[in-house]
């Protein structure tokens, strides 16, 4: 019979990247928090288990290698660290695998997880699946890793929906952005609400896993239910009589 995930090794690496990761985010803006990345841990396990439902078990994701880079992969968050810290994460995290591994007896450096989970780490952002896309970059692997697919996905899928939403508004006010304006002001360029149509109105399209895409289809209808409760609130004519006097009326 096969062994339960997590395994008590497994545990006390999980444990130790969670320490990390808490420690690495409290420095983070609340769109890139603790909390976010408990929420994309969850979200990459559970693709990870669905997909298993139809793959061979060879071809089944490795479920630590999953949980692993969820929880660390924003540590090296571009947005928040230098182009100099995230150039290596392998190099970045070899000590917390080697420390990890003298404190488990399970070392991820020597069966190669660690070198995979820091690739995926590397490779989980949107903007850098971009960058690859437009210089021909993307090989078969990035194609084809299953464990990279349920954490980008899981990713994208906090960017989306009720989550997406507060955490737009939350990276657009750590920014000083505005969270609306007038298509005809300059500052509607970068907006929060411009973001939307510039990247996570997009994100739908753009996920790898089945089970993904399903839960993708209703965090997409809210947003565009947001979006046009945005429009409708802002339209409002200053003139017209019919909404002061409803407004007055419903007061009453």
């Amino acid at each position: 019979m096969a062994s339960q995930y997590p395994t008590k090794a497994e545990e006390v690496i999980i444990s130790s990247a969670e320490e990390l990761m808490v420690k690495t985010m409290a420095r983070y803006d609340p769109s890139h928090d603790a909390f976010h990345v408990q929420r994309v841990r969850r979200n990459a396990l559970h693709l990870a288990r669905t997909v298993s439902e139809k793959l061979p078990k060879e071809k089944r994701p490795d479920l630590l290698t999953v949980e692993l880079a969820a929880l660390l992969h924003d540590v090296l968050d571009k947005k928040y660290v230098s182009e100099e810290e995230a150039a290596d994460p392998y190099a970045f995290f070899r000590p917390f695998f080697e420390n990890a591994a003298a404190r488990s007896g399970l070392d991820l450096i020597e069966d190669g997880r660690a070198r995979l989970i820091a690739r995926i780490v590397e490779n989980v952002s949107w903007s850098t699946e971009k960058k690859l896309i437009a210089a021909g970059q993307l090989d078969d692997w990035h194609r084809n890793c299953v464990e990279l697919h349920c954490v980008q996905d899981a990713d994208r899928l906090d960017a989306i929906g009720a989550f997406g939403i507060l955490r737009c508004a939350a990276f657009s006010a750590a920014t000083s952005r505005p969270l609306h304006a007038p298509k005809e002001n300059p500052a509607s360029d970068s907006s929060a609400i411009q973001h939307f149509h510039d990247k996570l109105l997009h994100i739908k399209d753009h996920l790898k896993t089945e089970p993904g895409k399903k839960l993708a289809e209703k965090r997409h209808i809210l947003m565009l239910e947001f979006l046009r409760a945005v429009e409708d609130e802002y339209n409002v004519d200053p003139h017209d009589k019919a909404c002061y006097n409803h407004a007055h009326m419903c007061s009453l």
